[in-house]
């Protein structure tokens, strides 16, 4: 296994009083795979995953990655955050390029070609000397995106990366990330509150209650990429899915 989630359990305090976050949680992920968490706000999914990352301490249990006891963030361990970080001084193309012209697995020339590639996939091309500030909320949330798929980590944590795009970029980005998860055998898990995105992307999807945050149910999704949303397996899976949440609000 490559992420080991044993019997983990979170609390938080707040002004009035203590609550349960997540409560005896147990996960295995195996290596290539894509893991979505879906369930209701307040089931714990992004605690779930910042614990995955090292970036929040756990009350009981432990997280192993590969084997090693997960006490802190690692550069193993890339992480998607819902708002968009972007280095403010750098235009488009140096923002995408920076995390690859630091590895040196790659010369200059193939890292500017793979940048430009993704960049043009998502509409970005004439944007690509561009600042930050010159960019709308949709458009700096996809060069992030486009930044952390070409790091290429062995695990990739991703936290609702696409639910700032429209429909049209989220489905483009959606096929990039299944595409760069094939060719690098890369461990994804991704939280997400879209059972169509969940199907769409996860070999499994991790169901989770609320109150407190516990594993409902693990479903398996046993279809071929890429996937056709009008399909009636497909649809199965979303009906199925869907019961599973109830009458949630997600």
């Amino acid at each position: 296994m490559v992420i080991d989630i044993k019997n983990i359990s979170k609390s938080f305090a707040t002004k009035d009083k203590e609550f349960t976050a997540l409560e005896d949680i147990n996960l295995s992920i195996g290596e290539g795979e894509l893991i979505c968490l879906l369930g209701p706000s307040g089931c714990g999914k992004t605690t779930l995953l910042r614990l995955i990352g090292g970036l929040e301490k756990a009350d009981s249990g432990e997280i192993y990655d590969r084997g090693e006891l997960v006490t802190g963030p690692s550069k193993e361990r890339g992480f998607i955050f819902q708002q968009y970080s972007l280095f403010p001084w750098l235009n488009v193309l140096d923002n995408v390029m920076f995390g690859l012209n630091l590895s040196g697995d790659k010369s200059k020339e193939e890292n500017l070609a793979a940048a430009e590639r993704y960049l043009e996939r998502v509409g970005l091309a004439e944007f690509k000397y561009n600042y930050p500030h010159e960019l709308s909320g949709g458009m700096k949330q996809r060069v992030a995106i486009i930044r952390s798929l070409l790091n290429h980590t062995p695990v990739l944590l991703m936290d609702e990366p696409f639910s700032a795009v429209d429909m049209l970029n989220r489905h483009n980005l959606q096929e990039q990330l299944i595409e760069v998860w094939k060719r690098f055998n890369s461990t994804i898990v991704f939280v997400t509150h879209d059972v169509d995105e969940a199907v769409y992307l996860a070999d499994k999807i991790v169901v989770m209650d609320k109150k407190p945050g516990r594993i409902k149910e693990i479903v398996s999704v046993d279809l071929p990429h890429p996937r056709q949303r009008e399909s009636k397996e497909f649809l199965n899976f979303q009906d199925q899915i869907e019961k599973l949440l109830g009458v949630w609000e997600i």
